[in-house]
C-alpha cells in the first residue's frame, strides 16, 4: 500500500483516537456517566472510520488504479470485500 502522501494525516487522526481511549479508559475509573462514555466511544469511532476510508482512498488512488492500469481486477475485489467490512 502506498499512503505516504496522507501518512501523517493518519498517524495524527491514529493519535487522536489513542487519546480519546485513554481518556475514556480513566472516565471508566472515574465511573463518570454512561452517556457521556457512549458519546467519547461514538467519536473515538467515527474518527477511525474517517481514518480506514482515507486508507481505503489512498489504496484505490494507488495500488487499485496500478492494478487496472496493468489488467488486474483483483484489487478490485479486495477493495469491495473491505467495504462491505463497513457495512
Amino acid at each position: 500500500m502506498s499512503m505516504s502522501k496522507d501518512h501523517e494525516q493518519v498517524k495524527k487522526y491514529l493519535t487522536i483516537a489513542k487519546g480519546q481511549l485513554e481518556g475514556i479508559i480513566k472516565m471508566i475509573d472515574e465511573d463518570r456517566y454512561c452517556l457521556d462514555i457512549s458519546d467519547q466511544l461514538m467519536a473515538t469511532r467515527a474518527l477511525l472510520k474517517k481514518t480506514n476510508n482515507l486508507i481505503l482512498k489512498n489504496h484505490i488512488d494507488s495500488c487499485v488504479r496500478t492494478a487496472i492500469e496493468n489488467g488486474d481486477n483483483q484489487k478490485v475485489d479486495e477493495v469491495i470485500k473491505a467495504l462491505e467490512k463497513q457495512i
